[in-house]
Protein backbone atom coordinates (compact mmCIF):
# COMPACT_ATOMS: atom_id res chain seq x y z
CA UNK A 1 0.00 0.00 0.00
CA UNK A 2 1.37 3.70 -0.63
CA UNK A 3 0.24 5.48 2.19
CA UNK A 4 -0.15 9.95 1.64
CA UNK A 5 -0.48 11.65 4.89
CA UNK A 6 -1.77 15.51 5.78
CA UNK A 7 0.80 16.66 7.94
CA UNK A 8 -0.96 19.99 10.31
CA UNK A 9 -2.32 20.94 13.34
CA UNK A 10 -5.39 20.57 13.63
CA UNK A 11 -6.14 18.51 10.64
CA UNK A 12 -9.94 16.60 12.06
CA UNK A 13 -11.69 19.20 9.55
CA UNK A 14 -10.06 18.51 6.07
CA UNK A 15 -12.11 17.20 3.34
CA UNK A 16 -8.29 16.29 1.55
CA UNK A 17 -9.01 12.32 2.39
CA UNK A 18 -12.51 12.51 1.17
CA UNK A 19 -11.06 14.15 -1.84
CA UNK A 20 -7.86 12.26 -2.55
CA UNK A 21 -9.94 9.04 -1.73
CA UNK A 22 -12.08 8.99 -3.86
CA UNK A 23 -9.78 10.38 -6.45
CA UNK A 24 -7.41 6.93 -6.00
CA UNK A 25 -10.75 4.66 -6.78
CA UNK A 26 -12.08 6.21 -9.39
CA UNK A 27 -8.05 6.45 -11.28
CA UNK A 28 -8.28 2.82 -10.10
CA UNK A 29 -5.01 2.95 -7.68
CA UNK A 30 -6.67 1.14 -5.54
CA UNK A 31 -3.28 0.31 -3.67
CA UNK A 32 -3.28 4.18 -2.75
CA UNK A 33 -4.36 5.52 0.63
CA UNK A 34 -4.89 9.38 1.95
CA UNK A 35 -4.94 10.32 5.77
CA UNK A 36 -4.89 12.93 8.03
CA UNK A 37 -2.34 12.61 10.67
CA UNK A 38 -2.23 15.98 13.51
CA UNK A 39 1.12 16.57 13.75
CA UNK A 40 2.49 19.10 16.61
CA UNK A 41 5.13 21.22 16.14
CA UNK A 42 7.08 19.96 18.45
CA UNK A 43 6.83 16.40 16.30
CA UNK A 44 7.49 17.78 12.55
CA UNK A 45 11.17 17.10 12.90
CA UNK A 46 11.29 13.41 14.09
CA UNK A 47 8.09 12.50 11.87
CA UNK A 48 9.52 14.30 8.70
CA UNK A 49 12.17 12.01 7.44
CA UNK A 50 9.78 8.89 7.47
CA UNK A 51 7.24 10.38 4.72
CA UNK A 52 7.32 10.24 1.09
CA UNK A 53 3.85 11.49 -0.01
CA UNK A 54 2.18 14.33 1.68
CA UNK A 55 0.34 17.72 1.89
CA UNK A 56 1.08 20.18 4.31
CA UNK A 57 -1.14 22.52 5.91
CA UNK A 58 -1.25 24.93 8.99
CA UNK A 59 1.18 25.38 10.75
CA UNK A 60 3.89 23.61 9.12
CA UNK A 61 4.16 24.90 5.53
CA UNK A 62 7.20 27.03 6.23
CA UNK A 63 8.79 24.92 8.29
CA UNK A 64 8.52 21.55 6.17
CA UNK A 65 10.51 23.82 3.26
CA UNK A 66 13.07 24.29 5.70
CA UNK A 67 13.86 20.57 7.26
CA UNK A 68 14.11 19.73 3.29
CA UNK A 69 15.84 22.42 2.25
CA UNK A 70 13.89 23.31 -0.20
CA UNK A 71 14.22 27.13 -2.11
CA UNK A 72 9.95 27.81 -1.73
CA UNK A 73 9.67 29.46 1.38
CA UNK A 74 6.25 27.47 1.63
CA UNK A 75 5.54 23.74 1.38
CA UNK A 76 1.98 22.04 0.69
CA UNK A 77 3.00 18.75 -1.05
CA UNK A 78 5.66 16.20 -0.89
CA UNK A 79 6.24 13.84 -3.74
CA UNK A 80 9.21 11.15 -3.08
CA UNK A 81 10.27 13.17 -0.65
CA UNK A 82 10.82 16.45 -2.45
CA UNK A 83 9.15 19.57 -1.48
CA UNK A 84 6.30 21.27 -3.80
CA UNK A 85 3.36 23.63 -3.77
CA UNK A 86 0.52 24.00 -5.54
CA UNK A 87 -1.59 26.16 -3.39
CA UNK A 88 -1.70 28.72 -6.20
CA UNK A 89 -2.73 26.31 -8.65
CA UNK A 90 -6.33 28.03 -8.82
CA UNK A 91 -4.47 31.22 -10.41
CA UNK A 92 -5.10 29.09 -13.53
CA UNK A 93 -8.81 29.76 -13.50
CA UNK A 94 -8.52 33.54 -13.23
CA UNK A 95 -5.56 34.07 -15.75
CA UNK A 96 -7.54 36.93 -17.37
CA UNK A 97 -7.55 39.20 -14.09
CA UNK A 98 -3.97 41.76 -14.14
CA UNK A 99 -3.87 43.35 -10.97
CA UNK A 100 -3.87 40.77 -7.92
CA UNK A 101 -3.67 42.04 -4.30
CA UNK A 102 -2.71 39.35 -1.28
CA UNK A 103 -4.35 39.41 2.19
CA UNK A 104 -2.66 37.29 5.01
CA UNK A 105 0.96 36.73 4.84
CA UNK A 106 0.82 32.81 6.72
CA UNK A 107 1.93 29.94 4.33
CA UNK A 108 -0.62 29.68 1.89
CA UNK A 109 -0.01 33.57 1.62
CA UNK A 110 3.49 32.32 0.78
CA UNK A 111 2.62 30.40 -2.45
CA UNK A 112 0.63 33.58 -3.77
CA UNK A 113 3.84 36.25 -3.11
CA UNK A 114 5.52 33.77 -4.84
CA UNK A 115 3.43 33.24 -7.99
CA UNK A 116 2.62 37.13 -8.04
CA UNK A 117 5.82 39.02 -7.08
CA UNK A 118 4.45 42.35 -7.62
CA UNK A 119 1.24 42.09 -6.09
CA UNK A 120 1.25 44.22 -3.17
CA UNK A 121 0.16 42.38 0.19
CA UNK A 122 -1.98 43.71 3.12
CA UNK A 123 -1.97 42.04 6.66
CA UNK A 124 -2.03 43.04 10.18
CA UNK A 125 1.40 42.76 10.90
CA UNK A 126 2.54 44.82 7.48
CA UNK A 127 0.34 46.55 6.27
CA UNK A 128 -3.33 47.36 7.32
CA UNK A 129 -5.91 47.89 6.46
CA UNK A 130 -6.09 46.59 2.82
CA UNK A 131 -6.33 49.18 -0.07
CA UNK A 132 -7.84 47.20 -2.58
CA UNK A 133 -9.57 49.62 -4.95
CA UNK A 134 -8.08 49.19 -8.41
CA UNK A 135 -7.38 45.21 -7.98
CA UNK A 136 -8.84 43.04 -10.44
CA UNK A 137 -8.38 40.29 -8.09
CA UNK A 138 -7.99 39.63 -4.50
CA UNK A 139 -6.28 36.58 -2.41
CA UNK A 140 -8.14 36.20 1.01
CA UNK A 141 -5.54 33.85 2.67
CA UNK A 142 -6.44 34.98 6.20
CA UNK A 143 -7.31 32.49 8.54
CA UNK A 144 -10.39 34.81 9.87
CA UNK A 145 -13.81 33.17 8.99
CA UNK A 146 -16.27 35.10 10.94
CA UNK A 147 -15.71 39.00 10.25
CA UNK A 148 -16.02 41.00 7.41
CA UNK A 149 -12.09 41.46 6.68
CA UNK A 150 -12.46 44.02 3.95
CA UNK A 151 -14.80 44.66 0.89
CA UNK A 152 -14.46 43.33 -2.85
CA UNK A 153 -17.38 44.41 -4.90
CA UNK A 154 -19.10 43.97 -8.44
CA UNK A 155 -16.12 43.72 -11.32
CA UNK A 156 -13.61 42.01 -8.69
CA UNK A 157 -12.54 38.52 -7.99
CA UNK A 158 -11.95 36.87 -4.89
CA UNK A 159 -9.93 34.01 -4.15
CA UNK A 160 -11.06 33.09 -0.68
CA UNK A 161 -8.78 29.85 0.80
CA UNK A 162 -10.36 28.98 3.78
CA UNK A 163 -13.40 26.66 4.11
CA UNK A 164 -16.06 26.87 4.43
CA UNK A 165 -17.12 30.13 2.68
CA UNK A 166 -15.70 33.08 5.09
CA UNK A 167 -18.06 35.74 5.64
CA UNK A 168 -15.98 38.28 3.61
CA UNK A 169 -16.63 35.81 0.41
CA UNK A 170 -20.11 35.68 1.20
CA UNK A 171 -20.61 39.53 1.71
CA UNK A 172 -18.39 39.44 -1.58
CA UNK A 173 -20.87 37.38 -3.45
CA UNK A 174 -23.51 39.48 -2.18
CA UNK A 175 -21.69 42.82 -4.11
CA UNK A 176 -21.76 41.20 -7.12
CA UNK A 177 -17.96 39.79 -7.32
CA UNK A 178 -16.78 36.95 -8.80
CA UNK A 179 -15.63 34.30 -5.97
CA UNK A 180 -13.91 31.21 -5.84
CA UNK A 181 -14.40 29.94 -2.57
CA UNK A 182 -12.17 27.36 -0.39
CA UNK A 183 -13.16 24.13 -2.32
CA UNK A 184 -12.32 24.97 -5.32
CA UNK A 185 -8.53 26.44 -3.91
CA UNK A 186 -8.64 22.55 -2.53
CA UNK A 187 -9.60 20.95 -5.30
CA UNK A 188 -7.34 23.27 -7.71
CA UNK A 189 -4.10 22.38 -5.79
CA UNK A 190 -5.64 18.68 -5.05
CA UNK A 191 -5.26 17.79 -8.70
CA UNK A 192 -1.75 19.32 -8.88
CA UNK A 193 -0.73 17.07 -5.80
CA UNK A 194 -2.17 13.90 -7.03
CA UNK A 195 -0.85 14.15 -10.72
CA UNK A 196 2.95 14.76 -8.86
CA UNK A 197 2.66 11.53 -6.44
CA UNK A 198 0.74 9.15 -9.16
CA UNK A 199 2.41 10.50 -12.56
CA UNK A 200 -1.06 10.32 -13.82
CA UNK A 201 -4.15 12.51 -14.81
CA UNK A 202 -6.55 13.56 -12.00
CA UNK A 203 -9.62 11.85 -12.11
CA UNK A 204 -11.46 15.59 -11.55
CA UNK A 205 -15.06 15.09 -11.72
CA UNK A 206 -14.73 12.18 -9.15
CA UNK A 207 -12.60 14.41 -6.79
CA UNK A 208 -15.44 17.37 -7.42
CA UNK A 209 -18.38 15.30 -6.57
CA UNK A 210 -16.45 14.11 -2.92
CA UNK A 211 -16.18 18.02 -2.54
CA UNK A 212 -19.89 17.97 -3.21
CA UNK A 213 -19.09 20.43 -5.72
CA UNK A 214 -21.32 20.60 -9.51
CA UNK A 215 -19.48 18.70 -11.63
Amino acid sequence: MTLVVLLGHPVSHSLSPTMQNAGFAAAGLGDWRYEARDVLPGELESVLPEIRYANVTTPHKREVARLLGSELESVNTIADGRGFSTDAAILEQVAGCSSPAIVGDGGAAAAFVAALPDAPVFSRKRDWPPRLDGHDLVIHATSVRDDVLFEVREGQTLIDLPYPRTATARAAAENGARVLDGLEVLLAQGVKSFELWTGTTAPVAAMRRALGLDV
